[in-house]
């Protein structure tokens, strides 16, 4: 039996979030692997231990500084006593001294963007540039320090090859139908009613908390274009966040896109939810009629999935990532042409036969994807670290 460490304590939103909640419950089922995990004060409460997971809670830190520090430190100490024999490190930075063979989950596409970069720029937000080229440059030394670094896709494997010099193996992320759609409790009332208030809309779908790489400015200015092109028929933009700095995670200022929306006199066409419980997102991607991505940044982009899979029609910036993920089942517009964008959407909107074929295709797509699988893949490079040569 294999004794698997994991470091979560970065997982505190997004797709980290999404990686602890549905591979720990497939490694819990298992008899032929332990677990040990260390999350951060916020995920103890929602991880569950069980006869082989043993859950650790890290100490409060403060920043990824922090908990930087608190991981070189304090981990090499907490997986010998533990007694795993690998590391599994998720949050993009590698244990520089890791006492056993180390497996590097690498995601964050923000330290090889040239795009995002360009946007820091020109929003003058000089402070999170810095940020991000001390962060990259730890991420492309912890590339070099693990034995084996995973990306979540074929795209970005080769992206972080070619950025680090080192070697980089994909293992798609993945998706469990059942698990996604077993939780049946309603979406929350205050939810229901601002969607009710939607009936008869066209109801466009972008789940994500507010960020720059995810290009809600492209997507906003495109809604404003679509309120002329298809007059009289309305137009909502369901957003699962809201456009508030406060009330989304990280250092970014949803400001200017609030701004945005009040200048284009879209008050009406935006809606925003806040954020949705992971269990209940079902009912909220089958409530909607198109799903909508101009990201200009990704890694895997777990909504692509989970919409498919819920019989929405996606539409999506023409990232290598999303043609990867979505392969035919999507349709791809310039990520930075709210134009495209928008004429993409009023040809999808307007051909009922479109949008079953995209819909069909979608369900099919998703079923390509396990976190079985996914988790089976893991476990197999995990035990040839476990043997007498590490892999280089």
């Amino acid at each position: 039996m294999i004794h698997l460490f994991i470091n979560a304590l970065a997982a505190s939103a997004g797709g980290g979030l999404t990686y602890v909640r549905n591979v720990l419950p497939h490694l819990a089922a298992r008899d032929d692997v332990r677990t040990t995990i260390l999350v951060s004060g916020p995920m103890y409460s929602e991880v569950k231990e069980s006869n082989n997971v043993v859950v650790l809670r890290g100490a409060s830190t403060s920043g990824s500084g922090g908990r930087f520090w608190y991981e070189q430190k304090c981990m090499p100490d907490l997986v010998r006593h533990a007694r795993a024999n690998v590391l599994l490190s998720t949050g993009n930075f590698a244990l520089f001294r890791s006492p056993v063979p180390q497996i590097l989950l690498s995601r964050n596409a923000l330290y090889t963007s040239a795009d995002f970069r360009r946007d820091l720029r020109e929003r003058g937000d000089y402070r999170l540039w810095l940020d991000t080229e001390m962060k990259a440059a730890l991420a492309k030394l912890s590339i070099r320090m693990a034995d084996c670094t995973v990306a979540p896709s074929a795209a970005f494997a080769q992206e972080l090859q070619l950025w680090s010099g080192k070697g980089v193996i994909c293992i798609h992320h993945g998706f469990d139908r059942e698990a996604f759609f077993s939780d049946q409790t309603p979406l929350p009332s205050d939810v229901c009613a601002k969607l009710a208030a939607t009936d008869g809309s066209l109801r466009l779908l972008f789940v994500s908390h507010y960020n720059y790489y995810r290009n809600f400015e492209t997507l906003i200015r495109a809604t404003a274009l679509l309120k002329k092109k298809l007059h009289p028929r309305k137009i909502r933009l369901i957003l699962t966040c809201r456009l508030s700095s406060k009330e989304n995670p990280g250092a970014y200022h949803a400001e200017s896109a609030a701004e945005l929306v009040r200048q284009l006199r879209l008050s009406d066409e935006v809606v925003e939810l806040g954020a949705i419980p992971y269990a209940s997102l079902h009912h909220l991607y089958r409530a909607c009629d198109l799903y909508v991505t101009p990201a200009y940044a990704e890694t895997f982009a777990h909504p692509l999935v989970e919409a498919m899979a819920s019989g929405l029609p996606v539409i999506a910036s023409d990232l290598a990532v999303h043609t990867e993920i979505c392969g035919q089942a999507a349709w791809y517009f310039p990520p930075f042409s709210p134009e495209l964008l928008a004429q993409r959407i009023v040809e999808a909107s307007r051909s009922t036969e479109l949008r079953a074929a995209m819909r069909e295709g979608g369900i099919r797509r998703a079923r390509d994807f396990s976190w079985s699988r996914h988790v089976n893949e893991l476990l197999m490079l995990a035990r040839r670290l476990c043997g007498s040569q590490r892999l280089a």
